[in-house]
């Protein structure tokens, strides 16, 4: 198989995931503000976010396992069009003119569940298909793919909403479903089948198996949970840059800000894909971390807006170039019939730290603001600038660590 023709079917596979990306994103912005509306409560909004995140976590691991089981692409292509199910429970629950927030729960949990059958399957898919020298293109479009729903999606879902209502949205989600399982199902066609088969072997061994391929090298197992702190740092700008935004502005420039920090990670991705990365990725790992904290503490300190919206857009610019790094050398010194399990764990390890932030970032905020006498707000900015000094803090030090090194320099 030539390289270019394998690149062309990655392009094809990423082609559909990008669609598939800005489909969920519809869904996830509609059901947000249809349950909003309905319940005008945000505990109701933000469990919807919950049931469409934690199925993914919990059973990222043996999903990794089936990867590492299973014809890879038949994976994906179960995954996207089963996840469909709940989608179209949910438009059947909505034939009355409007659907309960249990069943709207069900219906997100089912299209969770079966999307959980994706990332590792995606990721192993990338090792067998590319070279070594094309990782770091496929980071960056891959860092594309995902933001698509934080900046096309968000527009796109408002103005569908201002003519229409969320089965349109709903609808549009499923159709996106199809075309992702065509898409994959072309690059099948196209590529020899591997000769994995089941084997017999119970599941816990071949976990334990996953565990030992990011354990074998201490570095990977260091660069694992360095990407949970890249989660937690994450997750804690998602969740309380609301409130400090809000603080001293109105709900429309809250949304415009967003829309401007979450255009670095873009700008970075695309930058990415087009020249790639050859060496240096624990220089360029360290690097961009370092930036990423000092960008939060700039974002956190003070209410003002051109300095939030430059600060958060360098933020998040860093975070696809820190993703490429993590990926290229935990990749290339992982077995290729480990890969599956391998990123089934690694995806549970490294989303911790979203759980942890959504559940501490909060009261940690509310906690500093009634100490310190101030309001809430300026108490999350407070919380954001700790949290960045500490990210630099630890990008320093765990780029320095003789096991990163030796992953970078054992590769021919």
């Amino acid at each position: 198989m030539g390289k270019g023709k394998n690149f062309r079917r990655f392009i094809l596979l990423w082609l559909g995931e990008f669609i598939s990306s800005v489909g969920g994103g519809l869904t996830s912005f509609g059901l947000g503000v249809y349950v909003f509306r309905m319940t005008g409560s945000a505990a109701d909004m933000a469990m919807i976010s919950l049931l469409a995140f934690l199925p993914t976590l919990l059973l990222s691991v043996p999903a990794g396992v089936l990867a590492d089981r299973m014809d890879r692409r038949l994976l994906m292509m179960a995954g996207d069009g089963c996840s469909a199910l709940g989608l179209i429970y949910i438009l059947i629950c909505l034939a009355d003119g409007s659907a309960s927030l249990p069943q709207i729960y069900i219906g997100v949990s089912i299209s969770a569940v079966f999307s959980s059958l994706l990332d590792p399957a995606y990721k192993a898919t990338i090792s067998e298909l590319l070279t070594k020298e094309e990782y770091a293109k496929a980071s960056g479009l891959v860092s594309i793919a995902g933001s698509a729903r934080y900046l096309i999606s968000p527009v796109l879902a408002g103005m569908l909403l201002a003519v229409a209502d969320i089965r349109l949205l709903l609808f549009i989600d499923i159709l996106t479903f199809a075309l992702t399982v065509i898409c994959t199902g072309i690059v099948r066609k196209g590529i020899e089948h591997s000769s994995r088969k089941e084997t017999g072997t119970p599941f816990l061994p071949e976990m334990k198996a996953g565990w030992q391929a990011i354990t074998e090298k201490k570095g990977i197992l260091v660069l694992v949970i360095m990407s949970s702190f890249m989660t937690l740092s994450m997750g804690t700008i998602q969740v309380l840059s609301e409130p400090m935004i809000l603080d001293f502005a109105d709900s429309a420039t809250l949304g415009a800000a967003e829309t401007i920090c979450a255009c670095g990670m873009l700008v970075s991705g695309v930058l990415l894909g087009i020249r790639g990365m050859q060496k240096n990725y624990v220089r360029a790992l360290g690097f961009s971390l370092c930036l990423a904290g000092i960008a939060m503490v700039a974002f956190g300190a003070r209410d003002n807006l051109v300095q939030i919206c430059i600060a958060g857009f360098s933020f998040f610019g860093m975070l696809p170039v820190a993703n490429c790094c993590l990926d290229y050398l935990v990749r290339v010194n992982i077995r290729e019939e480990l890969q599956g399990r391998a990123w089934g764990l690694i995806g549970f390890l490294s989303q911790i730290g979203y759980i942890v932030a959504y559940g501490s970032a909060g009261h940690a905020a509310d906690s500093f603001a009634k100490y310190l006498a101030v309001s809430t707000g300026r108490g999350s900015g407070y919380i954001i600038m700790i949290f960045g000094v500490f990210l630099s803090a630890l990008a320093v030090v765990v780029c320095s660590l003789r096991s990163i090194r030796q992953l970078e320099e054992g590769i021919s």
